[in-house]
């Protein structure tokens, strides 16, 4: 036993000699680290405190002001105050007593105010009843709900269709569907705020390029694409996704679709396209920016919209590939979880999608007006139209600001309530300021219905340009 202890002490001298210089110094620091956290730390001792007499605590606790929950708000903030509507939000509305013409609503097809929408919807609601009260997973999935599903991938020629019962929660719900922790979204910065939503619950890694600008998003990805061949292994997992809209509300211009598609294949990305504007509006058959393009539709990964614009209705829609949209069924938010759209509003989006099958002039009457209010919006002193001619949502921004976003709101709301007393119902476009990434300057938003005749329009340009000469001397 003592030769064996004797023969192992031999060895361990040995290996010392034979080690080399860097393993001996680093041990040597390590024997001296543990020396010193043994021998020579210092225990930690808690200071004495002084304690508080019970007339000192009662003091301190009188003077004590909490933070308020939220920040104080004027009692004159525009969110505070509304213009209240009473009966039907269509081609005239009455707001606050006051019976207008509607340039505020994006009825864009007049389907608000069609009797075989009415109907339809009657007969639902006596049928069904009002609401869900449930999610599609747990006895919400009515008969009306797969048709609407049917009839939307069939008049946009794509697979399959999922419908959500709030029109907001749509796109934000479908981004975090697909785009997870650790992938990566190129999205135009002029992106609605419900994108922006689906961005901030996706968790990816956001790379926002200059509004409709492919020579800024060609340079992101060609970038990126630098960065996964320095790492081609998480390059493998990483899903990459480009996020547009079709027609932008916050700028009422149109995104250049051939040309995402073509960066599409080229960087091999996934484009996510939000129709909301574009759907109804766009395209010989209203079919939104791939048949305004003649973009073949499969071309996109994914196409959302809501309904709550030309199909007059509530809820939106997403549509695409069968196995893309089954994929929501189990992973989108708002699916999931939110009680199914009311039968009765699936059933007048039905009876929307037949009118707009049967009519399909409708959508060039839409056009022409669009390109009369732009024409007749032209050279307004003071202020700059925004949009493109077939826009159905104008914006009407100062030619010079004030340096105060405030008092710019203020200036527009003036014209518009100028107008309203006029009978021309206009409304200024709102935004969480806070919340938004980048907040587009204060407008008037200007929206074309086909219900509009060219006295309205008339009218609605002539009380913008007298109080624009009023109010913008």
């Amino acid at each position: 036993m003592a030769a064996g202890q004797q023969w192992v002490l031999v060895e361990m001298v040995q290996a010392f000699y034979e080690a080399p210089a860097y393993h001996l110094i680093l041990e040597g620091i390590l024997i001296l680290w543990i020396v010193r956290l043994l021998f020579f730390s210092k225990t930690y001792k808690p200071h004495e405190t002084y304690k508080l007499t019970e007339k000192e605590k009662e003091d301190l606790i009188e003077e004590w002001q909490p933070e308020p929950l939220v920040p104080p708000v004027s009692k004159d903030h525009p969110s505070l105050n509304y213009d209240v509507v009473t009966g039907p939000p269509s081609h005239k509305i009455i707001i606050n007593g006051k019976e207008c013409t509607n340039f505020a609503s994006f009825n864009f097809l007049g389907l608000l105010d069609s009797d075989r929408v009415k109907d339809k919807a009657l007969a639902s609601l006596k049928k069904y009843g009002v609401g869900t009260c449930g999610p599609r997973g747990f006895y919400g999935t009515f008969d009306v709900h797969l048709e609407l599903e049917s009839r939307l991938a069939k008049f946009m020629r794509t697979e399959e269709a999922i419908i959500y019962s709030y029109g907001f929660a749509t796109i934000a719900s479908a981004i975090p569907a697909y785009s997870k922790r650790g992938d990566i979204i190129f999205v135009d910065e002029a992106a609605c705020f419900s994108i922006q939503k689906g961005l901030q619950a996706s968790r990816s890694f956001i790379k926002y390029f200059k509004h409709n600008d492919m020579e800024d998003l060609e340079r992101l990805l060609k970038e990126q694409e630098l960065e996964d061949q320095k790492n081609p292994r998480k390059a493998r997992v990483t899903r990459k996704f480009i996020v547009v809209e079709g027609l932008y509300i916050n700028t009422a211009d149109v995104c250049p679709l051939p040309e995402l598609v073509r960066l599409k294949y080229k960087y091999k990305v996934r484009i996510f396209l939000e129709e909301s504007m574009s759907f109804g509006v766009l395209g010989e058959h209203g079919k939104g920016v791939t048949e305004h393009f003649g973009v073949n539709i499969d071309d996109i990964d994914l196409i959302s919209a809501n309904m709550e614009n030309a199909v007059a209705s509530i809820g939106g829609f997403c549509c695409g590939r069968s196995f893309v949209i089954d994929h929501q069924r189990l992973s989108g938010q708002g699916y999931c979880f939110s009680a199914s759209l009311p039968p009765m509003l699936a059933a007048a989006a039905i009876e929307a999608l037949s009118i707009m099958e049967e009519d399909p002039e409708i959508f060039s009457v839409l056009k022409r007006r669009c390109s009369q209010v732009h024409q007749a919006l032209q050279g307004i002193p003071g202020l700059k139209l925004v949009g493109v001619p077939f826009s159905p949502a104008l914006h009407l921004q100062l030619e010079r600001s004030s340096g105060c976003r405030s008092s710019d709101l203020q200036l527009l709301r003036s014209i518009v309530d100028h107008c309203l007393d006029r009978h021309v119902a206009l409304t200024v476009a709102r935004y969480l300021e806070k919340e938004e990434r980048f907040v587009p300057p204060p407008s008037i938003r200007v929206v074309v219905t086909v219900e509009q005749t060219d006295e309205d329009i008339q009218k609605a340009v002539s009380c913008i340009r007298e109080a624009a000469s009023i109010f913008l001397r």
